[in-house]
């Protein structure tokens, strides 16, 4: 794809913004300083140029440089990343960041936490964001003009309140791309145990999966957001279709299908995180053919988990013993080029 021709406008200059295409179950994207002519372009004012900064002196004054990020947009996209932080290991933002810059995202992560470490350790220590700190940070990049995102991507919130803030981000960041794509993880639990407040999983069903463009539940949340029991294939289907009649899909068909994997005899943590991850940067480069873009993902956990496990055996440890962290540096080549060993069966 070539690069839209670039001009460096002053501030409060109107830019014409062109659609580019996407799937058909989601609006067009907007991409600034693109034009079409067979699109007919909204017009919106874009600092590009940036506010005067006081060099030395009082009449000594030079305009800021540009956000690249704004002004030389990426092919792929500008994600808003809200989700959990550790300093060590990789869940949450840290298992998504990485990923979606090895793809070719900008991404700007938003920390819901920053811990120690992940929960699973005997201890952890770290700070909670709650939701007015969380606002804070969205009317400081309002200030400065910087609320421009392509995509939202969330993953675990701890309450009530932060959900209903990030509720209010998603109406921010729309008023300012009216085509923004919002993929949200909805983090409530796993096998029948919940590890957020019970008050959490009505918002996400009633607020949440009507303003979602892509929800990755695992099993015990497809349940909890369906209200769908999955006991079996068919169960799982029928789950997937309560959640497009209300969220994603808006009552268009659905274009369903399954991938097949091994079941590796381990616990490993972040992947939930990643596999999002890996599910918007894909299904973005392949607007029109999700099931690509899923089968791509997968083969690039895969790889990953396989070689988390290997790693681990070759230290010594035993892998079925303990949860384990993934290998995620060490497998970038699996990310950004993956082999796409697991295919996709469509269902009919």
């Amino acid at each position: 794809m070539s690069r839209p021709h670039l001009r460096i406008f002053p501030e409060n200059y109107s830019v014409p913004l062109s659609s580019s295409r996407q799937s058909n179950n989601s609006s067009r994207r907007l991409s600034p300083f693109a034009h079409s002519s067979s699109v007919k372009s909204p017009v919106i004012s874009f600092c590009v140029s940036g506010r005067p900064r006081r060099l030395s002196g009082p009449k000594k004054l030079r305009m800021a440089p540009p956000i690249l990020s704004l002004a030389l947009p990426s092919e792929t996209g500008r994600v808003l990343s809200i989700q959990s932080h550790t300093v060590q290991g990789y869940v949450g933002n840290k298992s998504a960041v990485f990923p979606l810059q090895l793809l070719g995202y900008d991404v700007d992560p938003v920390n819901s936490v920053q811990f120690s470490n992940h929960t699973g350790y005997p201890t952890f220590k770290g700070q909670v964001l709650n939701g007015q700190q969380l606002w804070e940070l969205i009317e400081g990049l309002e200030a400065n003009d910087l609320l421009y995102y392509t995509h939202l991507l969330t993953g675990y919130i701890g309450s009530v309140s932060f959900l209903d803030t990030v509720l209010e981000v998603v109406k921010k960041l729309r008023s300012v791309n009216p085509n923004l794509v919002y993929v949200c993880d909805p983090v409530m639990g796993d096998e029948g145990k919940l590890y957020v407040p019970q008050d959490l999983v009505s918002v996400y069903r009633q607020k949440v999966v009507p303003v979602a463009s892509m929800l990755t539940p695992n099993q015990f949340e497809a349940e909890l957001l369906s209200g769908c029991r999955i006991e079996s294939e068919a169960d799982g289907w029928e789950a997937c279709n309560a959640l497009h009649d209300v969220g994603p899909s808006k009552g268009q068909p659905p274009e369903q299908f399954k991938i097949s994997i091994p079941r590796i005899p381990a616990y490993f943590t972040g992947t939930g995180d990643l596999m999002t991850a890996l599910l918007l940067g894909w299904s973005n480069k392949y607007p029109d053919n999700l099931d690509k873009a899923a089968e791509l993902a997968v083969s690039s956990l895969q790889a990953l988990l396989q070689r988390t496990v290997k790693d681990y055996i070759a230290a010594g440890f035993d892998p079925q013993t303990s949860s384990l962290e993934i290998r995620l540096i060490q497998s970038q080549d699996d990310i950004r080029n993956p082999q796409p060993i697991f295919k996709a069966t469509r269902f009919c």
